[in-house]
């Protein structure tokens, strides 16, 4: 590896020399100059970042891109400071409510005095249950507080009529990440097991129960978990549209779970009984039996534990240095919690995201930023056009649908045209788990409202200061909030080969979700339905097969390796993101005098340095092992090396010789889109 890296520097002294200038967009001091790009990129990349900056302390994974996210924190908590400040701002307003939320967060010694005061009326409900009627009421009661246990409920687009909005049911109701915590033998998840029955059982103990009863509470917790995770499909299994898309009636819903009170949880949320969608009847079934055959204190347990689970980060010191031992420590992998004035910048974006998000845009996303991302995305929607029409492999029937559906995708750039209007929501300065309560009904109230009714597309699913984009395949959009939209992903003054090779790639990753192994079921109009072409199908197929095995051969630790089906959309979004990005790059320049050779790099090999410096993210190795068994992304190193070595335009733009490692051979290359 070091002789060919050796070998790459006498080749191109000017391109990699140690004491080259800094670059103008990418990060010349960030790479790392003693690895060749075509021996091990994420090295490459940013390396020498990685290596001056670890992760630090309360975080799980580092890179320019996190640090970003976690300034504009930073930015959040300028706003947040300077708001609550005054208590002086008119009842209901964006400031009274952002400023007297994050005030009573702030205010440990309030929260430290109050204890469990403010759960007392619902812990004693749970406490004086007599028969499962009881039971099932205080299950609807966690609902309205968003602890979807041991089911969950949401408004969803009809995946066969995506104009209207359906409640779709689904399994929930584990403490641990998913079902193969609790089925699968290998010793990390025995492991886990041991530790989150300990877990359970000092956050009842913190509740009031005594050690002994808290014991027996966590095995009954666990015992019931244990039966819901049987019956839930597993990560792999619910990435198929089609295995949850299960359209039925309120009169078949109370005939598939006839033990529980639709009638009376349907009143009391208001909800009407009009078509619905059940995502997982097995599950469904095995939950009812529960309600025939646990036992009382068994269910009093289990309901007892997840509202203290949920209600733990806001609670005592005790609770919350509990909650972050096993959730964040042992779980993830952190070494300390953060400081609390991020936990409460946190907590105000969680609850009242588009009021703390209207603020952060005035001050932090300017016009030009998003016209600047409109242009960017009209680019990568034309190559994505280009590429279809270009591909060999697909049939001229099955093109037409998918450049039907390409002409329908909805960019969102930033921040939504319409900010929901939160004035109604009970916030005070001194009392945080009451407000937490009321922001979380809120917004559920405000979610339920949506199922009977036409879907609005203007309703966001991330607000406006989160560092992060999604694709929804029912209303075929693609959404970029104003928080990722910052540098190192984005600049209104960086240069092309930058923006379009860190949220260009972006761009076309979200875009390409549109066609992956999911977002291909979904036609031009969101419908779950079959566009393709039997030939093509099995084409396209056969093309994602070779991402499967490609990712299965990327280990994080000697035995534990990525899954290949569960990583597969995201992997073939970040492939396809890659090649449309680099497309409509070379497309922006035509007509336009050549961009510079900057620091020996060229504008190609640029925009691959920035996809690299972008997405290289350092992760702990307990972060990893919860990725690869349940994220559908990729981990970071995988996510640069894994699209980078199926890409010729990439091997062009280092000159790696074809045996270099970070060239697949011909025959492994993979190419979806």
């Amino acid at each position: 590896m070091r002789r060919f890296a050796a070998a790459l520097l006498a080749l191109a002294p000017a391109a990699f020399a140690a004491d080259a200038p800094a670059l103008r967009g990418v990060e010349g001091g960030d790479l790392d100059r003693s690895v060749a790009p075509c021996t091990d990129f994420y090295e490459f990349a940013n390396g020498a970042w990685r290596a001056a900056n670890p992760i630090p302390p309360s975080m799980v994974r580092w890179s320019r891109r996190w640090a970003a996210g976690e300034a504009a924190k930073d930015q959040l908590n300028a706003i947040l400071d300077q708001v609550s400040a005054s208590t002086s701002w008119p009842k209901g307003s964006v400031e009274q409510l952002i400023g007297d939320h994050y005030a009573s967060c702030m205010d440990e010694a309030r929260v430290e005095a109050l204890g469990l005061e403010p759960m007392r009326p619902l812990l004693a409900e749970i406490d004086g249950l007599t028969d499962m009627a009881g039971v099932q009421r205080v299950i609807g009661r966690l609902h309205e507080l968003a602890i979807p246990v041991p089911f969950g409920l949401t408004a969803s687009s009809d995946s066969q009529q995506p104009t209207h909005v359906v409640a779709d049911v689904f399994a929930s109701g584990l403490g641990l990440p998913d079902r193969d915590y609790y089925v699968k033998n290998e010793p990390r998840f025995q492991e886990a097991r041991e530790k989150y029955r300990v877990h359970v059982a000092h956050v009842v103990e913190l509740g009031g129960a005594s050690r002994a009863a808290s014991r027996r509470a966590a095995d009954a917790v666990f015992a019931m978990e244990k039966q819901l995770a049987v019956a839930s499909l597993d990560n792999v299994a619910l990435r198929d549209p089609m295995a949850t898309d299960h359209k039925t009636s309120f009169v078949a819903l109370t005939n598939l779970a006839p033990n529980f009170d639709w009638p009376g949880y349907f009143a009391a949320a208001k909800l009407p009984r009009a078509a619905l969608n059940v995502q997982q009847p097995g599950f469904m079934k095995a939950m009812d039996r529960l309600f025939l055959e646990a036992p009382l204190g068994s269910w009093k347990a289990y309901l007892k534990w997840h509202l203290l689970r949920s209600a733990a980060p806001y609670l005592t010191s005790a609770f919350v240095k509990e909650s972050f031992a096993f959730e964040e420590q042992y779980l993830g992998g952190a070494k300390e919690m953060k400081p609390r004035w991020k936990r409460c910048a946190e907590s105000t974006d969680a609850l009242l995201g588009e009021a703390l998000g209207r603020k952060y845009v005035e001050r932090h996303f300017p016009p030009a930023a998003r016209a600047r991302m409109k242009e960017l995305v009209k680019n990568l929607l034309l190559a994505m056009g280009d590429t279809v029409r270009g591909l060999a492999w697909m049939g001229p029937e099955t093109k037409a649908k998918a450049l039907e559906k390409l002409a329908t995708f909805d960019p969102k750039i930033g921040y939504p045209d319409k900010w929901k209007d939160y004035s109604r929501v009970l916030i005070q300065r001194d009392a945080l788990w009451a407000n937490v309560s009321s922001g979380r009904k809120w917004n559920v109230d405000d979610d339920r409202a949506q199922v009977g009714k036409p879907v609005d597309r203007g309703r966001w699913g991330m607000t406006p200061p989160t560092s992060n984009a999604y694709y929804n395949p029912l209303l075929n959009e693609i959404v970029f909030p104003a928080g990722i939209l910052q540098p190192p992903a984005f600049g209104v003054d960086a240069t092309d080969a930058v923006n379009y090779g860190a949220i260009g790639v972006v761009i076309g990753h979200e875009i390409s979700h549109g066609f992956d192994d999911q977002g291909a079921k979904y036609d031009a109009q969101g419908r779950l339905s079959d566009w393709w072409t039997a030939e093509d199908l099995q084409k396209f197929e056969a093309r994602g097969q070779c991402v499967v095995d490609q990712f299965e051969g990327y280990f994080i630790e000697p035995d534990i390796h990525h899954n290949g089906k569960l990583v597969l959309g995201e992997a073939i979004g970040d492939l396809a993101g890659a090649k449309i990005a680099y497309r409509a790059f070379l497309k922006s320049l035509e007509g336009k005098p050549p961009p510079p050779t900057i620091d020996g790099f060229t504008p190609e090999q640029q925009f691959f340095i920035a996809w690299g410096q972008f997405r290289g993210d350092a992760i702990r190795p307990e972060t990893q092992r919860l990725m690869v068994q349940g994220d559908p992304h990729p981990t970071g190193k995988y996510r640069v090396i894994g699209p980078l070595s199926n890409l010729t335009e990439f091997q062009k733009a280092f000159a790696c010789p074809a045996d270099a490692p970070m060239v697949r051979p011909p025959e492994e290359r993979c190419e979806v889109w």
